[in-house]
């Protein structure tokens, strides 16, 4: 966290990890202290991570992150069941969906916040992520644990957004406002795709993907997809003592004007001149 920044959660979270060996589903009042932190989460008063406008950083609440890993400490296994489908967990499915538009099949589970505006057509939201406004999760897609999806975001149909918790890393992947995810792309360990940005079917990008500009050559920012451009996967040649190989890039195929509009027809014409499809 940044210095400035102050956790809207209860300060017993950090005691309670301190704890964590210890404890168990008997111990009531942790529970409700860990229990009404996840409930701030589910309600979008807390949150695991954010974008700092002034600094452009990504400020990460280690207190929201423990609170959902001590959640798993106290609470008991349950079995529920859903018309003919039976569950077993310790986490509980959403119930708070005001707002939200929920498709049959569509899975949500409590502590993920969902924002008024928001479409869930059949796909998986897992707890600790952070759905904005009028952001579609289409069919087959994962949002996973922690990650944070600003306002106007499509993930198309089997989109893999990364979770935080298992396996532990520093930050959750960022997909910021009005950005297009194409089928079949993968967004984990913490990578970011920023404001506007657009990705081809199939694209891949984590913490670590080298980034270049098909224009310039130019190599950008590790992990991130720059604002408003046209992304895809590709491949660029590394020697290694064995011979060489094509080791997998992201490339930003087109810059966009800030702000422009998401254009289906277009971003398909651009990615089929370049033999990838959205």
């Amino acid at each position: 966290m940044t210095s400035s920044y102050s956790s809207p959660l209860p300060d017993q979270i950090d005691e309670l990890w301190e704890q964590r060996s210890e404890l168990t589903p008997g111990h009531t009042e942790a529970r409700e202290i860990i229990t009404g932190a996840i409930d701030q989460i589910d309600e979008g008063k807390a949150r695991v991570a954010f974008v700092d406008p002034e600094t452009d950083e990504v400020v990460v609440d280690e207190r929201a992150k423990r609170s959902i890993l001590l959640g798993f400490k106290v609470l008991d296994m349950q079995e529920s069941q859903v018309g003919d489908f039976y569950h077993h967990d310790r986490m509980p499915l959403k119930k708070r969906f005001d707002g939200v538009r929920v498709v049959p099949g569509a899975i949500a589970r409590w502590g993920a916040h969902l924002a008024p505006g928001v479409v869930l057509m059949p796909s998986f939201t897992n707890i600790g992520a952070y759905v904005d406004s009028g952001t579609m999760v289409d069919t087959w897609a994962t949002v996973g644990s922690c990650a944070q999806v600003g306002k106007n975001v499509h993930l198309s149909g089997g989109v893999g957004v990364g979770g935080v918790l298992e396996p532990p890393q520093a930050s959750p992947v960022i997909i910021e406002d009005d950005a297009f995810l194409g089928s079949r792309s993968m967004v984990v360990e913490g990578a970011r795709v920023r404001t506007g940005a657009k990705l081809g079917a199939g694209t891949i990008l984590t913490s670590s993907t080298r980034v270049f500009d098909a224009e310039t050559g130019e190599e950008l920012a590790r992990g991130e997809a720059p604002a408003w451009s046209v992304c895809v996967t590709a491949n660029r040649v590394k020697s290694f003592p064995g011979g060489d190989f094509g080791m997998p890039v992201l490339l930003v195929l087109k810059r966009l004007q800030e702000g422009q509009e998401h254009d289906k027809l277009a971003l398909n014409d651009l990615l089929r001149e370049h033999g990838v499809n959205a």
